[in-house]
């Protein structure tokens, strides 16, 4: 797939180079596994010589072996001897840098750890050292977040600090998937569109998959992700294991809890059998992969609260590839396909709704924007927007099909949302249905 987006990254990462050449700059490159930093890198530097580094675990010394052939390479300089340690090559790097501009891409930093964790302890001293009057363009790059985290917002950590920007790479946005696919696809249709919402929730390798393998319409991107051997069918556990180490099972259990829809606390610890507390807050706070949701207007502290999964992929692949691991084990291919074409409508009606949500977000129609439901469960609302500046409020009711929806009852919902909050009361007022059609 031909290199899409990404022009706010692009740009950014260039102002930072440009300003490199005056003053040293150590920027942290993060987001989740094949969000695509890397390609973004290369597309933003390619258009100059750059030193890259992707750190392997190896010993120490064979790691600094390839290292030190590529620098040697990119700096046209011979190194007298063998450089055992990645400080002497750093410092080495750093000094050169007071004579000429550099800049220094090392791709998958957090694998130092499994290296040597002193390395951290070593930059911090050399940088601090010799920064000051280096031109160099420092880039590290990592796909754990757990560990990028703890690496560069732990004030207990050695490089706590010493970063001078942080880009976080996020998920392809709506408008930006209906660009690829349509690119691929000029005739797609809005189930297209939203199966590739839905399967991949932006995430540009999943995206490439698919548009490579001419996955362009929702049947042939199932086709792709159920086939045997399917990179999909292992991809939740090679993203995430190493991101919850030991304890994986209760996490894998919660994640698949909240994908089949139980969305509260209680109904969580039921599932699971037990306290799910500090798990919930580390998958939210920590590895960023569940959101705390509570109905739009609420106090922050309300305990009708409810947990959805941030990550549109692994939603589906807990849904439907981790829940029933047992059909995969026995290569029971087609009754897994079945299930998925059994259960699919309702599965991608609320990943529609999240689709809309992020259209609005990403046109910034509303100052507030959010579902809003009762604590009884008798009324629920799948989109209200309030704009603020407009003094607009805005009901939605998200149906697949338009003629499923019903503005009647939304108006009669809307009655509840009032009683709830009638400091809201006066605003222009409307009431609108989305489907597929308005995609």
């Amino acid at each position: 797939m031909r290199f899409f987006d990404r022009r706010v990254e692009i740009q950014r990462l260039r102002e930072i180079r440009e300003r490199s050449q005056s003053v040293a700059c150590f920027t942290v490159v993060t987001g989740r596994r094949r969000i695509g930093k890397t390609e973004l890198v290369k597309h933003a530097y390619g258009d100059s010589p750059y030193l890259y580094l992707y750190v392997v675990r190896a010993a120490e010394a064979d790691l600094c072996d390839g290292f030190q052939r590529r620098i040697e390479e990119f700096t046209g300089r011979t190194l007298p001897g063998r450089v055992k340690s990645f400080s002497s090559l750093f410092r080495y790097l750093l000094e050169l840098a007071h004579e000429r501009h550099l800049t220094v891409v090392i791709d998958e930093f957090q694998d130092f750890l499994r290296v040597s964790p002193s390395v951290f302890s070593e930059m911090q001293r050399d940088w601090d050292e010799l920064s000051g009057s280096a031109h160099i363009n420092l880039v590290v790059m990592g796909s754990v977040n757990s560990l990028m985290n703890r690496i560069f917002c732990d004030r207990k950590e050695p490089l706590y600090g010493r970063e001078t920007d942080h880009l976080t790479v996020r998920p392809f946005e709506v408008s930006a998937l209906k660009e690829i696919l349509s690119s691929y696809n000029p005739k797609y249709k809005p189930d297209d569109l939203l199966g590739l919402w839905t399967f991949t929730g932006g995430v540009a390798k999943y995206v490439a998959l698919f548009m490579d393998r001419g996955a362009i319409t929702r049947d042939k991107m199932l086709n792709v992700i159920l086939e045997e051997d399917s990179f999909f069918m292992n991809e939740g556990w090679a993203v995430l294991m190493e991101e919850f180490g030991k304890n994986y099972g209760t996490y894998f259990s919660i994640l698949s809890a909240i994908a089949c829809g139980k969305t509260s606390r209680a109904e969580i610890m039921n599932e699971i059998g037990g306290e799910a507390s500090g798990y919930l807050t580390r998958l939210e706070e920590q590895y960023e992969l569940l959101a705390k949701h509570q109905p739009l207007f609420e106090p922050t502290n309300n305990k009708n609260c409810r947990y959805k999964m941030t990550d549109n992929f692994f939603r589906f692949w807990f849904r439907f590839i981790f829940k029933y691991q047992y059909l995969i084990q026995v290569r029971m291919f087609e009754e897994l396909r079945r299930l998925v074409q059994r259960d699919y409508e309702l599965f991608s009606g609320i990943a529609l709704e999240r689709y809309f949500q992020a259209k609005f977000l990403e046109e910034h129609a509303y100052t507030h924007l959010g579902g809003w439901w009762d604590r009884k469960g008798e009324n629920e609302i799948d989109l209200v927007g309030e704009n603020e500046f407009q003094g607009a409020l805005d009901f939605y009711e998200v149906k697949r099909e338009a003629r499923r929806i019903d503005l009647n009852a939304l108006q009669r919902k809307a009655s509840a949302f009032f009683k709830k909050n009638p400091h809201l009361q006066g605003r222009t007022v409307s009431f609108s249905g989305l489907s597929l059609d308005d995609m």
